[in-house]
């Protein structure tokens, strides 16, 4: 029988970022996933702060290339990869000089990053694209930080009848990593692509949007959910109830991933 794919969108990982609790969960899980005979793909944003000699990343010409349009704007598309020998595995990035080359990841000594908003949607956007253009098929696409969120709208609505995609089933975890600074009331406007319509951005066109307000608008869209840190927005587990998502709470201690491996086939069989 074939293995499941598994697609991580990670916002961090470790060691290419400083260790933090979603930087260190998305090193560790796709390795104990694949360990356990499922095949995976892993993707994160090329921040300015990755050292690329150190961690030897390099272009990948053949995925590079394609323009994004954000915003009436252009923003060319640059994918990088590098390896965790340790793992053996492979780490894929999403670069463009406008959005990735600062210093920082998502804020600096001013505060939050204004264009935020936008870094997600070509993040999410470009991984997606990318992922085409490796002709791979993921069964799972499993969603990890903010930057991440859009993964499960675009799938479901833009690329539902995508041969890659059309099949795939989205998990998205919480984690307390929170942002302070809401994204504008146009970002609703500005991430619809062909196949997203207004009713399906109902719940955040045209008002500011909070981390709370994200975090409810990927797991509307998404088939499980999975409680990654120990304190998460109280209002944002309401909403995973209310909608009766398939849920994995807290699991403290589970450096095995066992719990979430088992959850991944209870989410396949929806």
């Amino acid at each position: 029988m074939e293995a499941t794919k598994i697609l991580y969108i990670a916002q961090e990982i470790v060691p290419y970022l400083p260790e933090s609790e979603v930087a260190s969960i998305c090193r560790y899980m796709p390795q104990a996933i694949q360990e356990k005979g499922r095949e995976i793909r892993t993707f994160m944003p090329k921040f300015g702060c990755v050292n690329e000699r150190r961690n030897q990343l390099h272009e990948v010409i053949r995925l590079s290339g394609m323009n994004l349009i954000i915003d009436d704007t252009d923003h060319p598309l640059i994918i990088k990869v590098a390896s965790i020998q340790a793992a053996r595995m492979q780490v894929y990035f999403i670069d463009n000089d406008d959005f990735f080359q600062r210093r920082n990841t998502v804020s600096d000594e001013n505060g939050e990053f204004e264009d935020n908003e936008d870094r997600s949607i070509f993040f999410v956007r470009g991984v997606l694209e990318t992922v085409k253009k490796l002709r791979w098929t993921p069964d799972i696409v499993h969603c990890n930080g903010w930057m991440s969120a859009l993964a499960p709208l675009y799938i479901k609505k833009a690329f539902n009848t995508d041969p890659f995609f059309k099949n795939s089933k989205l998990v998205y975890s919480l984690y307390n990593d929170a942002f302070q600074k809401p994204f504008s009331d146009r970002f609703g406007e500005k991430l619809k692509i062909e196949g997203v319509e207004d009713g399906d951005v109902t719940s955040i066109l045209g008002k500011s949007v909070s981390f709370a307000d994200l975090s409810k608008f990927a797991i509307e869209y998404s088939d499980g959910v999975v409680q990654a840190s120990e304190q998460v927005d109280a209002s944002v587990l309401e909403y995973v109830e209310k909608e009766g998502k398939l849920f994995l709470p807290y699991q403290p201690g589970d450096t095995s991933y066992d719990a979430l491996n088992s959850f991944y086939d209870k989410v396949l069989e929806k």
